[in-house]
């Protein structure tokens, strides 16, 4: 590197090394430290006092600060450092050398008063940038999980699953609005990994979002990687899970987000609260099911039983035992905490004999209203307050499958048992909910009508009335050719889903990463703003044109601040059925739907811009469409996705990349020093 000899610049410093146990250990051995980092003419040779205290100095903050979550920020700060004194340049790259000074920047054949100088320098930064680590470290709240592989019983059969901390479902976290955790995740599984923060926006911080191959490479075997949580305005209940393959089947579990200390709930304080993990559970490996589906191209398997909080319940075969079960007192007021982590059925969920009201969806909340059920699609989440008001007894909470093209019948059930009542006295079945039947489109559609949002004083709704960008967005299971005509789609075909007949390819690195660093050839930016080609996107016959996709990986650019306006059509290419999509980083608001074909002529004079919900996720009608709108303030690279996992890995997904501002608050944060490799 010309003008700046020996010293190494920020794309060649050992960031690889550093990442690995061996290197940290090797930061706190005395031994190794003088023979690696201390000049190479002062090898061998005694120091005077003065340097050997210095050096122990350095020893003893490179131990600490190595071992600790911020050295990748030290490592930052000493690159700003030498760079602001031009000791090294920004962008530039040269091969490694052999020695590292001051750690873990190299320097080979350094000049005496080079090496005092960048020695001073990296002791200043050092010991003005530690306390400050150190304190910080104590108030951002850490959590260390393992995937690891563990063995469960469920339906007269025994497997290993994947799984965090040997939990199915996973941890829960209790968050405060508004606050940063660190999840540290160290892979001991069998797959590669990535875990999803769902509904929570990272403002800024699209790095910890978790897609793999869209914000992330993914964790490999025996890997970790380092997870900054960033909450803001959320509140409520919100949920993490694996996002790379069909592996977020059983690795996944609930986020409560509490209000601010100091602040309480729009609503009286419950007596107590459950979480209540809605999931699929399939006798065979849903790894090798996926790929096997893949492979030949037709529909995955169909799970064998839903779960809630990982048991079956009742009415599954050697299942009774392990039914879980809340004890309720009379009178008392309980907040259900409802999440549908279910692979690709929305489900209906009720309570025998007693009346739901939904305060909350998605991390935010609701205008209170009585249900006596709810709908709710894979990736959202409900707050229900429960009062114990019936006669004490046993009742079972149920859920079953709202039909989609594909769907487990079954039904997984929970028990409350109110314990003021005699379980030696208890009815040999426990009273059982009415619940819509599965195919009945008016249940969902009058509970969906019901959903308001409701302002707070942290949150006001804040619907854009002016849109800057307008994208209609055609849904579709569609077909590829096949070979031959070999595969298990219909007539030989490979069974395939687009959005605005675009089948997303996942790229071999992460998007994210391509963008930031300017990287050509990963993907394309030009995502249809609608269907190029249009048709009665509801009628009984389609179009030969539109029943093959088209495979790419195109994303969509959007100008920072824009307020945008997405208009979901349901299709019925190959059939119509319902779509959860879920869109990264953002909440929006769900200001319409209906029935149909959008027509936007007429259709946006029913739109409820007052106070409509604010979700992550929303269902889109079976032949029918949805309307939402948010302003794109976050920017980053942001996956929008239908949250039917079969659908996702079929190709219904894209990006958005949003601009920068035009300030550095409004703009993406730099990259972790450590990203793991593809």
């Amino acid at each position: 590197m010309a003008g700046v000899k020996g010293v190494q610049p920020a794309d060649h410093n050992p960031v690889k090394k550093m990442g690995s146990v061996a290197w940290r250990t090797d930061a706190c051995n005395e031994e190794s430290q003088m023979s690696r980092w201390a000049w190479p003419w002062l090898r061998g040779k005694a120091l005077p006092d003065r340097l050997r205290q210095q050096r122990q100095r350095a020893s003893q903050w490179a131990c600490e600060l190595a071992n600790s979550e911020y050295f990748n920020e030290y490592i930052r700060h000493v690159y700003e450092a030498l760079a602001a004194q031009k000791y090294v340049r920004r962008g530039v790259t040269q091969p490694a050398r052999r020695h590292e000074f001051p750690f873990p920047f190299e320097v080979a054949k350094m000049d005496f008063k080079r090496g005092f100088i960048l020695q001073l320098l990296a002791l200043a930064v050092l010991n003005q940038l530690l306390p400050s680590c150190m304190a910080k470290k104590n108030n951002i709240p850490t959590f260390n999980w393992v995937v690891e592989e563990t063995s469960y019983t469920r339906l007269c059969s025994t497997k290993k699953i994947l799984t965090v901390n040997g939990q199915f479902p996973g941890p829960t976290l209790h968050v405060n609005a508004g606050e940063t955790i660190r999840v540290n995740i160290l892979n001991k599984g069998n797959y590669n990994v990535t875990i999803h923060w769902h509904g929570v926006k990272q403002p800024r911080n699209p790095w910890s979002d978790g897609p793999a191959y869209i914000t992330q490479c993914p964790i490999q075997p025996g890997a970790n990687f380092s997870y900054e949580v960033v909450l803001s305005s959320e509140e409520g209940t919100l949920w993490w899970h694996a996002h790379s393959d069909w592996s977020r089947a059983t690795v996944h579990g609930p986020i409560i987000v509490h209000p601010k200390p100091g602040t309480i709930y729009p609503f009286p304080k419950p007596h107590a609260e459950f979480p209540i993990v809605l999931a699929s559970w399939f006798k065979g490996d849903v790894m090798e099911i996926i790929k096997t589906a893949l492979e030949r191209g037709g529909e995955p398997n169909i799970s064998d039983a839903f779960t809630i909080n990982g048991q079956p319940g009742d009415l599954y075969a050697c299942s009774k035992p392990g039914t879980t079960r809340f004890q309720i007192e009379f009178g008392k007021t309980y907040l259900l905490r409802l999440i549908n982590s279910v692979m690709n059925e929305e489900m209906f969920f009720a309570v025998a004999n007693h009346t739901l009201t939904l305060v909350g969806m998605d991390g935010g909340y609701i205008k209170p209203f009585e249900t006596s059920y709810v709908l709710i699609t894979p990736g959202q989440t409900m707050d229900l307050l429960l009062k114990a008001s019936q006669p004490p007894s046993h009742y079972y909470a149920a859920s079953r499958a709202y039909a989609s093209a594909a769907y487990d019948n079954t039904t997984t059930t929970a028990i409350f048992e109110y314990t003021a009542h005699n379980n030696s006295s208890a009815p040999s079945t426990p009273f059982f909910p009415s619940l819509p039947n599965y195919t009945d489109t008016d249940a969902v559609t009058a509970f969906t009508a019901k959903l308001r949002g409701l302002p707070t004083a942290a949150r006001a709704i804040d619907v854009p009335k002016h849109v800057d960008t307008r994208l209609f967005i055609a849904i579709a299971v569609n077909t590829l050719p096949c070979a031959n005509s070999s595969c298990d789609g219909p007539n030989g075909s490979r069974l395939a889903a687009s959005l605005n007949n675009m089948s997303f390819v996942e790229p071999s690195i992460d998007l994210l990463l391509a963008y930031y660093r300017g990287m050509n050839g990963v993907y394309k930016s030009n995502f249809p703003r609608e269907p190029l080609l249009k048709y009665n996107y509801t009628a009984d016959q389609m179009p030969d044109n539109v029943v093959t996709a088209n495979p790419a990986t195109k994303v969509r650019v959007l100008k920072y601040n824009a307020s945008v306006e997405i208009v979901f059509q349901g299709t019925n290419v190959l059939g119509g059925e319902n779509h959860p999509m879920h869109l990264h980083g953002y909440s929006f608001y769900v200001v319409g739907s209906g029935f149909g074909n959008f027509d936007s002529q007429t259709d946006p004079d029913s739109y409820n811009l007052v106070d409509p919900p604010e979700l992550n996720t929303v269902g889109v009608p079976t032949n029918g469409w949805a309307a939402i709108r948010f302003r794109a303030d976050n920017p980053g690279v942001w996956f929008m996705h239908c949250h039917l996992e079969r659908h996702t890995s079929w190709g219904m997904d894209t990006a958005f990349i949003v601009t920068n501002g035009k300030t550095s608050s409004s703009s993406i944060r730099r990259p972790p020093q450590y990203l793991n490799p593809c």
